[in-house]
């Protein structure tokens, strides 16, 4: 059930439900002279799952702080459903927040650590004082209502026979339904979850991602995640904004940030494996080494350009373009990643399957890709190009184009 003021008032006199949809306008979050969010604009859709993706200290904690309404910008505007609630408290915005350290009360049991934020909500200062809450009938009435809530929300993440429990007799992940019931047990607009899972062990991580990605499917609210994890990211959400010194950079679905990165360094941070940068300069005809069996789809003669290459693009072909040696090998099991030198300076990092046998340190490579999955960005600005490679034996260059982002 939404607060009130989530609803506006026809001519007619019937409540119109409003599109929860949260807008950040032109923030901009200063603290003394130091530049922690520059003028960034983002909209985020109803019912939608939006992590927020950067490195440690490029201002997402802070964006989702400014959304809460634990923080306010120092220029620009946050807006809920069409209505500004720049100023408003978090409590006022009714927004669940589920923080890294979980933030549990130690001294109390998880029930009453669930039962504690709709208590101060839905209960007055005298309903909720000792001895009273047992002798006036409101009170006992608004108890039993608020235990039937919390068992629901337990059973919803599997925590009935926790919430007896203290925080220091439960697991990471255990700590970690409980914040989330507590939570969810407000029935908030949005849910906002600052690196929830950092605290946890890699398998629990995976499984609790999948919680997540679950409770969100059931229960359609949004959700805003603040990661600098990019498998998070990539397999829970529905769109990302990628954050980088303070500026929002891209925005878009999973497929969309790793195929077509807006930014070398987009393209960088996005990725199991890191991508291989290969520095050329452009020419009218056939490309340097080691890209000279390829010319450019479009005219950038004398620009110099970064070739993106992902590891997992490039494999093993009698007749690939890419010639070298491997000089580097780490197993993984199912596969290999192969540091593979190309003579002239280069070299190329190369998932390899493990399945026909393992390749060794000083074996001979040639290795092919999809020219239609590399990237190429300007050498001095990092914006990603619209040119491409084309084979040279594919037939002629197209005419020239400009280029764009």
């Amino acid at each position: 059930m939404r607060p009130l003021w989530w609803k506006i008032v026809d001519t007619s006199g019937a409540a119109i439900s409003l599109t929860v949809m949260i807008e950040l306008k032109d923030v901009t979050r200063r603290f003394g002279t130091t530049v922690a969010l520059d003028r960034i604009s983002l909209t985020i859709e109803e019912g939608s799952f939006t992590s927020l993706l950067g490195p440690s200290g490029c201002g997402k904690s802070t964006t989702l702080r400014i959304i809460a309404g634990l923080d306010q910008p120092s220029e620009g505007d946050v807006v809920f459903a069409g209505r500004s609630v720049t100023g408003m408290t978090a409590a006022e915005r009714n927004i669940a927040m589920v923080f890294q350290s979980y933030a549990l009360y130690p001294h109390m049991s998880v029930r009453q650590n669930i039962t504690l934020p709709l208590a101060m909500r839905e209960m007055s200062r005298w309903e909720r004082t000792v001895l009273l809450d047992r002798l006036l009938p409101s009170a006992r009435r608004k108890s039993a209502e608020l235990a039937d809530k919390v068992h629901a929300v337990a059973a919803m993440l599997h925590i009935e026979a926790l919430l007896d429990r203290k925080p220091n007799a439960l697991s990471g992940g255990q700590k970690q339904r409980a914040a989330v019931a507590r939570a969810l047990v407000r029935d908030p607009v949005a849910f906002l979850l600052d690196e929830p899972l950092s605290n946890l062990d890699a398998a629990l991580r995976v499984q609790m991602r999948s919680e997540l990605t679950d409770l969100h499917r059931r229960t359609g609210r949004t959700f805003i995640y603040v990661t600098h994890d990019q498998a998070e990211a990539m397999s829970m959400s529905d769109r990302i904004a990628v954050i980088m010194q303070g500026r929002i950079v891209q925005v878009g679905r999973p497929p969309e940030i790793y195929e077509q990165p807006a930014t070398r360094e987009v393209a960088a941070f996005i990725g199991d494996h890191p991508i291989n940068f290969l520095e050329v300069s452009a020419t009218a005809g056939p490309l340097p080494p080691p890209f000279d069996a390829f010319a450019l789809d479009v005219a950038e003669a004398g620009r110099r350009i970064v070739v993106g290459l992902r590891p997992e693009g490039l494999r093993p072909a009698a007749d690939g373009p890419l010639i070298g040696r491997i000089e580097r090998l780490e197993y993984l099991g199912s596969q290999a990643v192969a540091t593979v030198a190309l003579g002239g300076g280069y070299s190329v990092r190369a998932v390899l399957p493990t399945e026909s046998g393992v390749a060794a340190v000083g074996e001979a490579v040639r290795l092919g890709f999809d020219a239609g999955r590399v990237r190429l960005f300007d050498a001095g600005s990092g914006e990603r190009l619209a040119a491409g490679l084309v084979p040279l034996a594919s037939g002629a260059v197209r005419p020239a184009r400009r280029t764009t982002r």
